[in-house]
């Protein structure tokens, strides 16, 4: 499944750089937004973060999904 993220809030911590999801949308025909399904306040490390977090919340493995920044 694929993914279109656009992300926000990018701020440095002491762990790195981090970044929110201001919207995330399935990437096919129809745009569906699905921002809904995840928490918009956590501070992801990287896409890859993203990725296992979108596998766990759809039930999928993570090789089966692809993300992206809009």
């Amino acid at each position: 499944m694929k993914f279109e993220y656009t992300p926000t809030a990018v701020r440095e911590t002491a762990e790195g750089l981090r970044f929110r999801v201001r919207r995330l949308n399935i990437s096919d025909r129809t745009r569906r937004d699905v921002s809904h399904m995840i928490d918009r306040t956590y501070d992801y490390a990287s896409p890859r973060e993203l990725r296992w977090h979108l596998a766990d919340v759809f039930h999928m493995d993570p090789k089966s999904v692809d993300v992206r920044a809009a």
